[in-house]
């Protein structure tokens, strides 16, 4: 019996009696199928180490270095979302060029020698604008989303079909000599099915009956899907999957989201997740049985545009991921997995032929040990005390672990990594200005009036993405207000209160054309309040008020019945009839700005106005546009533009969106000391609090002409955009900081020869980068982080000596740690490290 049959009548309960000895039966004939252990593949089991690499969140000339870097890095398969939004914005015309080219970017994989997870949803969550789904779907007759509804279901599966047709029509799945090993249906819904009942149960099934019934030949997933129907597999999410079991025991555990860091709020610090915890996250689920883990992001890249969602989602999508926002390894965690993966290679044998032994080693140690009947032996000894290190017995050996640590015996006798020591150099990465003396040009946007022309006049107060229909962030509320001039505030000097109830994200409040005022939410409240004393005069006065989204939600039960915009009520305090309600009455509406319809970022828009340079440029004027033109800088390092002299508005490079600008929003909250070990939360190990959440906006390079780029920015609060710079991202200094005894993969190899293993200290800058000079060293007992190393109470006094020997003016260089490469053993008895930074120019 093939795999499509058995697929295509897994929900029939004869069959589900049948599902673990039809599994073995079919899966040598099967090009993918899986059993409790792992996904096989032709029949084979493995281990699967996973990446996320969305493509419209880098461009096209970005991807084959990413996907190299993610191979390099010991990745077997690139995990992806697909972006409904991206490929249908309106209803029924499709887009797949550009950053949305799906098939390309598959083929690259393919290229690369990697498999694909393709995860269809095609809700995707992922902080994008309104979670993958098009506007216009919120706008269908009667649609519910994501449950039982008969409108949603069709445009679903219409959209699921064209994807799954689209990937068959190029033969991309693994049963036709394609990548495509793994498939996903919906995503993270069983949270929602569990608030709406009955009818996200029924949901549920019919969209796992309507995936497999599509014929992939490949196995289905549901993440965070407690009841997937059979045959589709659910899966874990989260920073740490240990512990969980899928829904039947003939499942393989499968990990689709290790989160690597978190996400970027504008308001909020960066969260970064240590290393040395995300490689233990992954051993712990390893060791338990785990044989597929997917990092969520492998690389993280940008939203571009208007993609960020949330709302309040920054434009970096960096997620403190293995390879960077810029594409460039972030060491030492691109590294230190780089390792873990070949550490977990050496095991695969034993680890897909039995399920493991435990055994306790202490009151906060343990074994895991995996022996096959051919004699394959590999062992995982873990200490999970966040404080102290242990010496544990197991076999016939003595084995030191680290706090918060495990280490890996692919042969259940020497250690060939630990998740605590950092054996992969780590790197200081700076932003060196190329270009800060622009000629900017200004343009003061109008401020919009009831009058105008194109304003469309109604009674009341509308909901703004039912207006815009989210072709713009903005949208103005116009209305006068008559003042009789009898009224007493004239007279006494005291002014009435303005209050304005909005349900978001941003506002800007003008009086007569003068900005009175701006408030904002965040990403927990984006709902916000704007109540002051305004200036009035007699007669008909003009109120303005500039509503702006920042991206639309992205997560939550029926989100597409969260509203944006005033909503009110309106109302204005003080006068001589007490307090007026300004809600009801006429309200005029004008959806955008007179720059974005006169594409102001465009070369032939821009020439449609008037611009102002010199003397009379604006600066710090709210509604104001710039432009200034430029070469770009020589060399292939990435680029980006310093913003940090801004307020907030949007950016764009030859008439690319590079998306929304926010320094002005100062992050708030807690940062401090960070220590790897024990449980992380996104709250823990953070930066940039007191300063801009995102101050660097990332500029892709194949954007760029030679000469004469336009760039164009427009801010809502006025800012100085003579202080904007372009830089380029490169390598300060690069670090290693290795334990003097620490177990290398090296070791594996020099079982059988003989030799004594010291570890060694190996640093490299850059292509066209060279060691210049040795910033720090120390063979002992030193401290700190690279970056902010210091000495010790124990200290090599020749511990210069060796690194400036060997590596100063090379590329690349390695120092052997050993007592008599720094002059003899500064302190007996003690275990010594050494720390080292060297300076890359």
């Amino acid at each position: 019996m093939g795999l499509r049959v058995l697929v295509g009548n897994m929900l029939r309960p004869d069959i589900l009696m049948l599902l673990p000895l039809l599994s073995l039966v079919c899966s040598a004939a099967a090009s993918v199928t899986y059993d409790h252990r792992a996904i096989m593949i032709n029949g084979q089991r493995r281990i699967l180490i996973s990446g996320s690499i969305h493509y419209p969140r880098s461009t096209p000339e970005m991807w084959p270095d990413l996907i190299q870097k993610a191979k390099e890095g010991g990745l077997d398969v690139i995990q992806t979302y697909v972006f409904w939004n991206g490929h249908e914005p309106s209803q029924g015309k499709y887009y797949f060029e550009d950053r949305y080219d799906l098939v390309k970017f598959i083929k690259l994989v393919q290229q690369a020698g990697l498999y694909v997870h393709l995860r269809i949803g095609p809700y995707v969550c992922a902080e994008w604008n309104f979670g993958g789904f098009p506007v216009w779907l919120k706008y269908v007759p009667g649609i519910s989303f994501r449950t039982d509804n008969g409108p949603f279901k069709a445009a679903m599966q219409k959209f699921t079909e064209k994807i799954v047709s689209m990937m068959k029509a190029e033969k991309l799945f693994e049963t036709q000599g394609g990548p495509i090993i793994l498939s996903q249906i919906e995503n993270e819904f069983g949270p929602v099915e569990w608030e709406i009942g009955a009818p996200g149960k029924a949901y549920t099934k019919w969209a796992a009956q309507m995936a497999v019934g599509l014929d992939t030949g490949v196995p289905w997933i549901m993440c965070k899907q407690e009841d997937a129907p059979d045959p589709v597999i659910d899966t874990c999410n989260g920073f740490y999957c240990e512990n969980f079991k899928p829904n039947k025991d003939y499942k393989p555990k499968m990990w689709t989201e290790n989160w690597t860091g978190w996400y970027t709020e504008f308001g909020g610090p960066v969260p970064h997740r240590p290393a040395e915890d995300l490689a233990l996250s992954v051993v712990r689920f390893i060791q338990n049985g785990g044989s597929f883990v997917n990092y969520y992001m492998y690389h993280g890249g940008t939203n571009f545009g208007r993609t960020a969602g949330g709302p309040f989602i920054a434009t970096s999508y960096d997620y403190d991921a293995p390879i960077d926002e810029y594409g460039l390894p972030r060491e030492p965690k691109w590294g230190h997995l780089r390792d873990l993966h070949k550490a977990i290679k050496l095991c695969e044998s034993a680890l897909v032929s039995v399920d493991p032994t435990v055994t306790s080693l202490g009151n906060n140690q343990e074994a895991h040990v995996f022996k096959s009947k051919s004699g394959a032996c590999s062992a995982f000894l873990a200490n999970y005390d966040t404080k102290s290190s242990a010496k544990v017995s197991f076999g016939n050996g003595q084995y030191d672990l680290p706090p918060w640590s495990i280490s890996i015996l692919p042969d259940c006798k020497t250690v060939v990594f630990n998740t605590a020591r950092l054996g992969a150099q780590s790197s200081q990465m700076k932003m060196t200005p190329v270009n800060s003396a622009f000629s900017w040009q200004s343009y003061n946007e109008e401020t919009a009036s009831a009058d105008d022309d194109d304003a469309t006049t109604m009674v009341g107060l509308w909901e703004q993405v039912n207006v815009t229909r989210d072709v713009t962030d903005y949208l103005w509320y116009l209305t006068d207000i008559n003042i009789a001039p009898g009224e007493g505030f004239l007279k006494n000097g005291q002014s009435p209160l303005l209050t304005i109830y909005s349900a978001g994200h941003a506002l800007h409040v003008f009086i007569n054309g003068q900005l009175s005022g701006t408030v904002y939410g965040g990403l927990e409240n984006p709902k916000l309040t704007f109540s002051d004393y305004i200036k009035l005069g007699a007669g008909i006065n003009k109120i303005s008020l500039l509503s702006v989204a920042v991206g639309l939600p992205n997560v939550g039960t029926h989100f597409e019945t969260w509203n944006a915009g005033v909503l009110g009520p309106v109302t204005l305090k003080g006068l001589n009839e007490g307090t007026r309600d300004l809600s009801r009455q006429k309200w005029s509406y004008k959806i955008g700005l007179k720059g974005e319809a006169l594409s102001l970022h465009t070369v032939s828009g821009s020439s449609s106005v008037e611009w102002v340079k010199g003397s009379l440029l604006a600066r710090k004027q709210p509604l104001t546009w710039y432009k200034t033109t430029f070469s770009a800088p020589g060399g292939n390092e990435p680029l980006a533009l310093d913003m940090n002299s801004m307020g907030k508005g949007q950016i764009w490079i030859n008439g690319q969106s590079i998306g929304r600008h926010w320094p002005a929003y100062i992050a708030r909250g807690g940062c401090g000391d960070c220590s790897y070990a024990g449980t992380y939360t996104d709250k823990k190990c953070r930066t940039n609090c007191g300063e801009a959440s995102q101050r660097w906006y990332h500029v892709p390079r194949s954007w760029l002409n030679s000469g004469g780029n336009l760039l164009v920015v427009f801010d809502e609060w006025g800012g100085d955009p003579t202080g904007i710079s372009l830089v380029k991202r490169t390598t300060g200094s690069v670090c290693a900081d290795i334990y003097d005894g620490q177990p290398t993969l090296k070791s594996w190899g020099m079982l059988t020869s003989g030799k004594v293993n010291r570890p060694k200290a190996h640093l490299w800058c850059p292509p066209g980068q060279k060691i210049s000079q040795i910033k720090f060293a120390s063979y002992g007992m030193p401290q700190g982080t690279c970056g902010s190393f210091r000495e010790g109470s124990c200290h090599a006094h020749k511990s210069y000596d060796a690194a400036e020997k060997n590596c100063i003016g090379l590329e690349s260089c390695s120092v052997t740690v050993a007592p008599e490469v720094f002059g003899g053993d500064p302190c007996p008895g003690n275990m010594k490290k050494l720390s080292v930074e060297a300076i890359c120019s």
